[in-house]
This record gives structure tokens, sequence and C-alpha cells, in this order.
């Protein structure tokens, strides 16, 4: 047997390959080209990371445990072949207790190890700020969102809001992205979001957040993160909801405090404010329609 040094030896250029291999790729490339990630290798929220690590290394053992299967049965195929002049079936194995245990194990610590993960992982996700520094509620509706920036009041007498209306595509099947409805998000602040359903089910997924939840008519949801990376992203319902599913889309601003604080005052000014809820159902009575012909925001 080769002594451990000579092992270590071996390993070595390996490990080396591997480390420049790996020091060449983008942050996309590191994370499984997963959205969410940019050259400069800040996530989008303070959760992307622990997401694609999730998916990231669950593909690795995946692909291990590919490889030493595919091996075994690749060497299966030429150790046990027919060989020339053979007839018959070959020796028959059965009960072998150690290739048993081994299969029945090996599995069982995977299936353990992936759900002990992920059920970590979905805590964090799931665990909501008990004070944070923005409150939002969104409303999914067919077919296009409402956002209502929550106040100090518990009436929301000093919320402001934006209404918004479904995606119209243009001959060519563009959409005009400055006419979605559009959430705006204070960067390196911690937000909690409220979804909230006007009808039926909607989900409510940021692509580039790495996260989605649904909305349900009469159950409130809840979704806390910290948005680490100023930029727009794009949004949209990610549960089928009807005809015009598809032009149920959104955009998510992540602007400065600053910017954040001058774009809520704006509302202010266009006389969005009270509570969404009374403004919509007024909205209803005045158009007959279940959702707003002309929006702003």
């Amino acid at each position: 047997m080769p002594s451990k040094r000579r092992l270590r030896w071996a390993i070595l250029p390996v490990g080396i390959a591997t480390a420049a291999v790996l020091a060449g790729c983008t942050p996309s490339q590191l994370h499984g080209f997963l959205p969410g990630f940019q050259e400069d290798g800040v996530p989008a929220t303070d959760r992307v990371d622990m997401v694609a690590g999730l998916w990231v290394n669950s593909w690795i053992v995946l692909l291990a445990v590919g490889l030493v299967t595919w091996g075994l049965m690749l060497w299966a195929v030429i150790a046990y072949r027919r060989r020339k002049g053979q007839t018959g079936l070959p020796v028959q194995l059965r009960y072998n207790m150690p290739i048993e245990i081994f299969y029945t194990i090996v599995p069982l610590i995977l299936v353990v190890g992936f759900f002990a993960f992920t059920a970590r992982d979905q805590q964090i996700l799931e665990t909501q700020y008990e004070d944070p520094d923005v409150s939002i509620t969104a409303y999914g509706k067919q077919w296009a969102w409402d956002f209502q920036y929550n106040g100090e009041d518990e009436d929301n007498s000093d919320a402001v809001w934006t209404m918004g209306v479904q995606a119209e595509p243009a001959g060519d099947g563009t959409v005009d992205q400055e006419a979605l409805p559009t959430l705006y998000l204070p960067v390196n602040k911690t937000v909690q979001i409220e979804l909230q359903s006007r009808d039926v089910i909607h989900s409510f997924w940021i692509i580039d957040f790495l996260y989605k939840k649904d909305m349900y008519l009469g159950r409130d949801n809840y979704w806390s993160f910290t948005p680490t990376r100023e930029g727009t992203y794009a949004g949209k319902c990610a549960e089928l909801c009807g005809e015009y599913h598809s032009a149920m889309l959104f955009n998510v601003k992540v602007v400065s405090e600053d910017e954040y604080e001058n774009y809520l005052e704006s509302l202010r000014e266009e006389g969005n404010t009270g509570d969404i809820d009374e403004a919509y159902d007024r909205l209803q009575k005045n158009t007959g329609f279940g959702r707003a012909e002309e929006g702003k925001g």
C-alpha cells in the first residue's frame, strides 16, 4: 500500500487544480447559475446565499452518489459480462447482508441529511422580524398587485399605498416595464411583507430573491428579509390564478433610504394615504370591477 506521505502528494495537485478552477468561476457559477448574484458577489438579500448554498451542496452530494452508482453499474457490466463460450446465467448471489445494509443505510442517511439541512434553513427563512424597519402589505388580485407601506398607527391612517394594473403586452410581445406595479424597498433595512389575496390563490415571487410565498384568501402570510443590493428586480405570480396569470407582473426597486423616503412622500402628495382597503372598496363601487382600471405607481 502507498504510504500516507505519497497519498498526500497525490492529493495535493488535485486540490490545487480544484482551487484554481473554482477561483476562475463567477459568483453566478459558484452559486449554481441561480439568479440573485452579480459579478461583485453581493447577493440580492441576506437570505440568498443560504438558499443557494443548500441548492449547490445538494447537487454536489447527488452528483457524488450518481458517480458512485454509475461507476458500480459500469464495473458490474464489464466484470460480469458473458465471456466467449459461456452459456446460461452467471452465478447468482443472494442475501449479501453487508451490501443490503449498505444499500439501506446510505439512502437513509441522505434522506435524513437533506431533511435536516432543509428544515434548518426553512426555520431561518420563516423566522419573522419582531420590529422591522419597514412594514409593507402586498395584495395579489386578478391580475395585478397593490402595495401598502404601513405606518405607525394601527388603523393605517398614516399609511401610503399604490394600486397596480396588469401588464399589457405590445404587439411584439414586449411589456412596458415602467407601467408595471412597483414595490420600493430601502437597501440594508429589515423588511417584513404581509401577503394577502383579494380573490384566488396567488404566489408572491421575486425571482432574484430565491424565495416565494403563497397568498390565500382569508389567511395572511409573512416574509422577512433584508435587501442588500440596490437595483431593479423582476417579480411575478407563481401560482396559476386565471386567464391573465402570465400578465401578473411587478417590479421591485431596492433604493437608498433617502430615495425610499422621497418615494413615500410622493405618494402622500398624490393623496394615496390611509388604509388601502377603504380606497379599494370605493374604487370597486365607482367602477363596478374587481380591479383598478387606472392605477398609480
